[in-house]
């Protein structure tokens, strides 16, 4: 079985923002994807878990951005595992346009979760006999994101069905729409997402209502935010996400 696992995808009309490129979300829609099918490629996909009473977690990503590609464009995404020991198990993604040029770079760290205990499970009793590809598209030692001290602007979103995934949880992307939803139309209308980073703390349900928390770090070029997401009645917290911004046709 080869390490590194291909998917192409064509950028849809509905993926796209109002500048006609692809959406960050929806990128992320696309890696989450391929990671999917390379997981079923492999016999350990979520729904093969389940049957263990085991499941994948999110525990955290990075992604840089190069280029967002255009309606209509096709784009090839490029994924593997990258290290697995202890509980953590890397994937790492490229992103290509159709002539091999790079439009994105990525790494993430998950856990397998026993349903149960709700407790990280040793990658060793589960996965041993899966390969890895020993490189890495993003270094990155995934130290803990900064909390969130002062912030701007706190906006509520409730938990839909829409937002829920196998695991009847609130999916990963959605946290990222909500908050970049919180970012000010300046920095929407004049600049471009470069860098993003998330650290998955906790899970949210159907039902829950969330607080988004933003405030900003710099207003320069680059102009960085902080986010935050937290529980509306005990302020429990769900997740950290930093977001790097450059004015529009930046080069990397």
């Amino acid at each position: 079985m080869e390490s590194i696992f291909t998917k192409r995808y064509q950028v849809r009309l509905n993926e796209a923002d109002f500048s006609g490129a692809l959406r960050p979300v929806a990128l992320l829609n696309h890696m989450q994807d391929s990671a999917a099918a390379d997981s079923r490629r492999s016999g350990y996909s979520v729904a093969e878990l389940k049957v263990r009473n085991m499941t994948w977690v999110l525990s955290r990503y990075h992604v840089r951005m190069e280029r967002y590609p255009d309606v209509g464009e096709t784009i090839e995404v490029r994924t593997w595992r990258s290290f697995g020991g202890g509980i953590f198990s890397l994937r790492d993604y490229e992103i290509v346009d159709s002539n091999g040029n790079l439009l994105a770079l990525a790494t993430s760290s998950w856990v397998i979760m026993d349903l149960a205990s709700k407790r990280p499970v040793k990658l060793d009793k589960v996965l041993a006999e899966l390969p890895t590809f020993d490189r890495r598209a993003l270094h990155d030692d995934f130290a803990p994101l900064p909390k969130l001290i002062n912030y701007s602007r706190e906006d509520s979103f409730r938990v839909r069905m829409a937002d829920l995934d196998q695991n009847r949880h609130v999916n990963h992307t959605v946290y990222v729409e909500w908050a970049l939803e919180t970012v000010p139309m300046e920095i929407l209308d004049g600049f471009s997402l470069v860098e993003l980073e998330v650290g998955y703390r906790a899970e949210a349900f159907y039902g829950d209502t969330l607080l988004v928390r933003t405030g900003v770090a710099n207003l320069g070029d680059p102009a960085v935010f902080q986010h935050q997401l937290v529980d509306c009645q005990n302020g429990k917290e769900f997740t950290r996400l930093k977001t790097r911004w450059k004015q529009k046709n930046f080069t990397g």
